[in-house]
């Protein structure tokens, strides 16, 4: 699996990575919790017959520390606009996973022009406090694994430093990804992002790993409901919160069985 190529743009002051790969129609991808410090399957996947560009979130890998002059969920979203612009993103089809997810349906909400075809997989946002969702910040950290990936294996195998990573830098970037999350869904992941639901016009699906033990599967059918365009959902089988890491193949066939390949 070769590497992606990596530019570097600027937002708010602070460098954001931004990679990019393949060849055919664009997809903009938006990570999940924990952010992505390495190229994975999944990616790989839909970069076989789409040109796949996966911006970093601030504070997130790739980041840098961009999340600390983020003071309301407002900035965050202007934030990550000025990402997708600068990653050549408007218009395309725009996929999320997690925390990206939810990041993702806001930008389709308020800017709908931007967004083609829209994918989510297990969206953060909602809240009910009858079926609340785990909140991964108060939690252990070695409960963390467990909880985004059915095999819990694989979410060590994505935190672990790469051979040559800075020893004392790599374990602060990956806290930085979590402090980054907190700010942005602070507190329990509730953005009331239901009330913004309605404005999504795109057509949208939503992937759910039938393993997910932060975001209840409920949440499906609230975002369903919600969106105003047609809406697809499906659950991926042996999959936990983080599905595309857990089933890259599957999660990637969906996508793309859904947004096309041309």
């Amino acid at each position: 699996m070769s590497e992606p190529e990596t530019l570097t743009v600027e937002v708010n002051g602070f460098p954001t990575r931004i990679w990019r790969k393949g060849n055919g129609p664009k997809i903009g991808f938006l990570a999940g919790f924990g952010g992505l410090p390495r190229w994975v399957p999944f990616l790989e996947e839909l970069a076989k017959s789409r040109t796949v560009i996966v911006p970093s979130l601030p504070g997130f890998p790739g980041g840098d520390r961009g999340h600390t002059v983020l003071d309301s969920h407002l900035d965050w979203l202007l934030a990550v606009r000025d990402i997708l612009d600068q990653a050549g993103l408007a218009g395309a089809d725009l996929a999320g996973s997690s925390v990206g997810a939810s990041l993702a349906a806001e930008v389709a909400a308020l800017w709908p022009a931007t967004v083609r075809k829209l994918a989510l997989i297990a969206p953060f946002g909602l809240f009910d406090e009858k079926n609340p969702p785990t909140d991964p910040w108060a939690q252990r950290g070695d409960a963390v694994p467990g909880l985004m990936c059915a095999d819990p294996e694989i979410w060590k195998a994505l935190k672990s430093p790469p051979e040559g990573a800075n020893s004392i830098e790599w374990p602060i970037e990956q806290v930085r990804a979590n402090e980054a999350a907190a700010r942005i869904f602070w507190p329990l992941g509730n953005t009331r992002i239901e009330k913004r639901l309605r404005l999504i016009k795109a057509p949208t699906l939503l992937l759910w790993g039938e393993a997910d033990k932060v975001m209840p599967r409920a949440y499906a059918e609230v975002f369903a409901k919600g969106i105003s365009g047609d809406t697809t959902t499906r659950i991926i089988a042996g999959a936990g919160h983080l599905a595309e890491l857990d089933k890259p193949a599957e999660v990637a066939r969906e996508m793309l069985g859904f947004l096309g390949t041309a």
